[in-house]
């Protein structure tokens, strides 16, 4: 089994900055993908931004050049620094890990638990 564990989301003014964590543990052989989504009350869970074990990067349009992913692949956690934030960026922010399982190499998705920003107008 793998547990992914967010932090980092609160409360935060227009124009803000927060940093989400998403720190991976459990037995496996190796994490592949990992992204950032996000859900807004009423709505469907979008894609916020994805970065591949190669470090291949990329964003939904609306957060280019406000938010920024990255990886630390020896301690196997995803981070989102999240600057300009603006109130339609409020929503419960999930991270996804797309992971090969030691047992059999294949490959698995897991979700955390979400973790909510929410940004105040």
């Amino acid at each position: 089994q793998v547990q992914l564990v967010e932090s980092g989301g609160g409360l935060v003014q227009t124009g803000g900055s927060l940093r989400l964590s998403c720190a991976a543990s459990g037995s496996f052989f190796s994490i592949n993908d990992m992204d950032w989504y996000r859900q807004a009350p009423g709505k469907q869970r979008d894609l916020v931004a994805s970065i591949g074990s190669d470090g291949r990067i990329k964003y939904a349009e609306s957060v280019k050049g406000r938010f920024t992913i990255s990886r630390d692949n020896t301690k196997n956690t995803l981070y989102l620094q999240m600057n300009s934030l603006k109130p339609e960026d409020t929503a419960v922010y999930y991270c996804r890990a797309v992971v090969a399982m030691t047992v059999d190499f294949r490959l698995y998705q897991y979700w955390g638990q979400g973790t909510q920003v929410t940004v105040s107008s």
